[in-house]
């Protein structure tokens, strides 16, 4: 990952914190908010060569960060941030690496039952896509999730949560290209990405 790309990830993640905290402020119950932190496993869309054989892309650790407000007793808004770096060999055998931040604005629906909480989130957001060796790109995106929430102490909550994404992309974008040469290319015009998740959520 070069110096560039960690820059402008960096200022793409403070820019987004700052404009949850912005959110925050404006909310009737801005008193009230929520820290998560998740790690997941993330399963992903496969390429293609030039000439059509599909390449497969590894399943890989992701870690997310979501930062939530309380908009009434049974729903939040959130901002969600998750990183993945995907691993793929092309057809010279050569390892390649894809890294992908998502970030979405999400609203969370929280169903209530005795011991624990069922939640499903929808958000629309962006996903940042860049190749070892190529370019990068960010593309329209939207997200959908079912979970559920355990407080096992006071304002301390345990997580779990099976996540989506699709990503529209334009498949003829050469971001895995130099010049002309080209270690993957895009099968269609989705990416998605899917990842099973646990974590914790600290409420303030």
């Amino acid at each position: 990952m070069n110096v560039q790309f960690r820059l402008r990830t960096t200022v793409f993640f403070c820019t987004l914190s700052l404009s949850a905290l912005l959110s925050l402020a404006h909310t009737t119950l801005a008193s009230e908010f929520e820290i998560s932190a998740m790690l997941g496993q993330m399963h992903s869309s496969d390429l293609i060569t030039d000439n059509g054989t599909a390449i497969k892309v590894d399943s890989a650790s992701n870690i997310a960060i979501g930062i939530a407000w309380q908009e009434s007793n049974n729903g939040q808004g959130q901002i969600l941030l998750n990183r993945v770096s995907h691993d793929f060999t092309s057809e010279n055998n050569t390892p390649n690496v894809i890294d992908i931040t998502y970030a979405h604005f999400n609203g969370v629906a929280m169903f209530r039952q005795q011991y624990y909480v069922t939640t499903i989130s929808l958000g629309v957001g962006g996903a940042y896509l860049d190749a070892d060796y190529g370019s990068d790109k960010l593309y329209p995106s939207a997200t959908a999730a079912i979970g559920t929430r355990y407080e096992f102490y006071k304002n301390i909550t345990i997580v779990t949560e099976l996540r989506g994404y699709a990503t529209l992309i334009n498949k003829d974008d050469a971001i895995f290209c130099q010049q002309a040469l080209c270690r993957a290319n895009f099968d269609n015009s989705l990416w998605t990405d899917s990842t099973i998740s646990v974590g914790i959520a600290i409420k303030y």
